[in-house]
Parts: structure tokens; C-alpha cells; sequence
């Protein structure tokens, strides 16, 4: 049976366990975490990882799949969600409605504004579609401070999830029946975005994105392939909106503009826009370094920068790729073969980039401090600035790790050379 033959009959197997495996898994990893952490900060810094994951998923229908580079899909997010807030705040209608139905209404109406916008921005891809998107996110993020009633200004609109109907004797006042509701629409609208992946638009989707012309030439409209994509990144742009009014329970301009739009597009491309679970990946180690890394140094943008360019010059498939990389030489039974080579080389580099850091952290402390203040922490360690010690340590380490990364950088070469070399005899 030929490979192709294979590939046919897989298509047709319909769900199976293999299949379904990586969804369950997902589905009780989800489940447990509350667990391993319980405190407050914890939950909400996984609620809040898990709304990036939605909207990077989102955005990946977009970029990954349709090829398109957008500037401004933070609006199908916030419009969402200010939606949501309205609808809090609307007593007659929240009071009969269930919470976890909220962020429909939220997706909906972030498919209703990308049904008006890609009915004019998807007639082209490239550079048109990016400054269209560029310039319809900064007309929006412009009209939330003049359309008051809708955007509320600059204070933006709150609300209160708890005036909703409660399901099950659940009120949602706690941050952990929050993150249940949210873990929930996670694994449903990730599943939907990849169930969309594998219908004739998602897959032509990527074929508009590699070859527009030929798609045209087999008889598919690339713009129409695009819309539908379009709308259905908005709706899901929108879900993620709507928990986040849920779980914040207040929506500001930040949340539509061009920040936040092109937060999003580093956080899908860092965690890879080849794959589906690239954006995933992105969208956690994002949140992490947005939320834990910002509370131990006010440089931890600079970082996040440093680590965007990085990839964009080295791994240009993102941590994804990375991983994926990593694939024949499992497949071939070679991957101990990396393992020396790795400590030897991975090693000296993070102590590098560690000192390096170390290094600048302790400039910066130097440069901004107050005057009289020359005491800082730094791993766990306290020190003045003034001492050169600190200084010729970090500087020190940063040339030494640099030095032996760069000695071991041929051997990890022809080592991974060989690991995806199959030497086999073939029949």
C-alpha cells in the first residue's frame, strides 16, 4: 500500500484514540493544575495564559494557515469583550443568562465586525492586507476614546460577572470557577479551530498561502478562502474577549490597540506559526515571562525582545520548530547522540546569557537608582553596585560561557549532521 493510500485511509478512520489521546491528556492536564497551584496569583496568571492561547490560536488561522500578516486583530478581541461587558451590565438580560454562555455572544460579535472588514481587507494578501489591518486597528483603537457610550473613554467599561444566572448553585466568585469556565472554552474552541484546520477551507487556506495562483487556477477563489478564514479567526478573536471581560471584568482601549495586536503577532511567531501548537507554546511562555519575569526586573521587555529577534534570526519556525527538529533523529533511534554535545555546548550558552543579564541588570541599577541606594538583589544575591566584584563576576562568566558555547558550536554541528544521517541499509 502506498504512502498516499495510507494517508487516504487515515482521513476516512474518522476519531479514533491516537487521535483523541492529545485532546484528553490536554483536558486533565487542565484539570489538575488547579491543584499543583492553589493560590490566587497562580490561577489567574493560567486564566490569563489561557485567554493569550485562544487569541494566538486565533491569530494563527490568519498568519499560519491564510498567509495573512495582520496589525490589528486585537480589535475582534476587544470589541468582544466590551460586548460582554455591556452585557453584564444590561440587568434584565445577565440575570437570565448563564455565564459560560457569555463568550458566545462575544464571538459573534467579533465575526460580525471581520464580516465587515474582511468583506474589503481579504481581496488581497501581502503588504495591502497588513496596512489595511494597520489602519483599521488604529481607527478603532482611535474611536474608543470618542465613542464614549460603546468604549467608555479612556477608563474604559467594568462590569460584574456575578449579577449573571448561576449554573449549578456556581456563582462564579472566585477566581478558580473562573478558570474551570475558561479551561473549558480553551479545550472547545482549540479543538474547533483545529477541526477548521482540516475542512477544504482550512486546507486551502494553506494553499492560497504558498501558491494563490494555482489555487485559482484549480478553480478556488483565494479571497473567499481568505474571508471565511478571516471571520473565523474574529469569531474566535471574539471568545477570547469575552472571557477575558469574564475574568477581569473590565475592558479598556489597551486591549484593542496596536500594542496588543502586535503583541500577539510576537507571540505566535515565537512559538511557531508552522504549527497549530506553536501559538500554544508562545502564548505560555509569553505569559510567564509577562507576569513572573516582570515582577523580578523592570528590564523583562528588553528580554522578551531580545528572545523575539532571536528567533526571528536563528529558529525562524519558532520554539515548535525547534522541538520538531528534533523528530528524525528520534525517529532514526539517534537522539542520545545530542546529549553530550547539548551539555556542552547549551550550558556554557544560558550561563552566558545569565551573566549577561546579571551584567546589565546591575548597569541598570547603577545608572537609575536612588541616590543613596546602592544595595540590589540579583539571584537571590544582595550586593552594592559600587563593589567591582559583582561587576568582573558577571562580565567574567558572560566571556568564559561565550568562549566555551562557541569551542563546543562544530562538534554540536557535525554531531547533529550525523544524527539526521540515516545510515541504514535500505531494501
Amino acid at each position: 500500500m502506498t504512502e498516499t493510500t495510507h494517508s487516504a485511509a487515515f482521513d476516512r478512520s474518522g476519531v479514533t484514540l491516537a487521535r483523541a489521546l492529545p485532546w484528553l491528556i490536554a483536558a486533565a492536564f487542565l484539570a489538575v493544575m488547579p491543584f499543583v497551584f492553589t493560590s490566587n496569583s497562580a490561577i489567574t496568571i493560567m486564566n490569563q495564559m489561557a485567554i493569550t492561547i485562544i487569541f494566538a490560536l486565533s491569530y494563527n488561522m490568519l498568519l499560519g494557515q491564510g498567509g495573512m500578516l495582520s496589525f490589528g486583530h486585537a480589535v475582534y478581541m476587544g470589541v468582544g469583550g466590551f460586548l460582554c461587558v455591556h452585557i453584564m451590565n444590561w440587568d434584565q438580560f445577565f440575570g437570565i443568562l448563564p455565564l459560560p454562555l457569555l463568550p458566545i455572544f462575544g464571538g459573534f460579535f467579533g465575526m460580525g465586525l471581520a464580516l465587515i472588514v474582511g468583506a474589503f481587507s481579504t481581496r488581497r494578501a501581502g503588504t495591502v492586507f497588513a496596512m489595511i489591518s494597520l489602519g483599521v486597528g488604529e481607527l478603532i483603537a482611535a474611536c474608543s476614546v470618542i465613542i464614549v457610550v460603546f468604549f467608555g473613554g479612556e477608563e474604559g467599561i467594568s462590569g460584574d460577572r456575578t449579577y449573571g444566572l448561576p449554573v449549578f448553585g456556581i456563582e462564579f466568585l472566585s477566581q478558580i470557577e473562573v478558570y474551570y469556565l475558561t479551561a473549558f472554552w480553551l479545550v472547545l474552541s482549540a479543538l474547533l479551530m483545529f477541526l477548521f484546520s482540516r475542512t477544504p477551507v482550512g486546507r486551502m487556506a494553506n494553499a492560497v498561502r504558498d501558491n494563490p495562483e494555482r489555487a485559482e487556477f484549480l478553480g478556488y477563489s483565494a479571497r473567499w478562502v481568505r474571508f471565511y478564514s478571516f471571520v473565523a479567526a474574529g469569531f474566535f478573536a471574539g471568545i477570547a474577549g469575552g472571557l477575558f471581560a469574564i475574568n477581569y471584568e473590565i475592558l479598556t482601549e489597551e486591549n484593542l490597540n496596536l500594542a496588543t495586536s502586535g503583541s500577539i503577532l510576537l507571540v505566535t511567531f515565537l512559538g511557531g506559526v508552522g504549527f497549530f501548537f506553536g501559538p500554544i507554546i508562545g502564548a505560555i511562555v509569553f505569559t510567564l515571562l509577562q507576569t513572573v519575569l516582570s515582577l523580578q526586573t523592570e528590564l523583562w521587555a528588553l528580554y522578551v525582545g531580545a528572545l523575539f529577534v532571536a528567533t526571528v534570526m536563528f529558529f525562524p519556525g519558532g520554539l515548535a520548530g525547534v522541538l520538531m527538529m528534533h523528530m528524525p533523529p528520534l525517529l532514526l533511534g539517534k537522539l542520545h547522540l545530542l546529549v553530550k554535545p547539548y551539555i556542552k555546548t547549551l550550558i556554557p550558552a544560558a550561563i552566558c546569557i545569565l551573566a549577561t543579564a546579571g551584567f546589565i541588570e546591575i548597569l541598570f541599577h547603577a545608572r537609575h537608582a536612588a541616590i543613596g541606594d546602592d544595595q540590589m538583589t540579583l539571584f537571590w544575591m544582595t550586593f552594592s553596585h559600587k563593589n567591582p566584584l559583582p561587576w568582573i563576576v558577571s562580565g567574567a562568566l558572560a566571556l568564559g560561557g561565550f568562549w566555551l558555547a562557541k569551542r563546543g558550536a562544530p562538534e554540536l554541528a557535525e554531531t547533529w549532521h550525523e544524527a539526521n544521517t540515516d545510515t541504514g541499509a535500505r531494501p
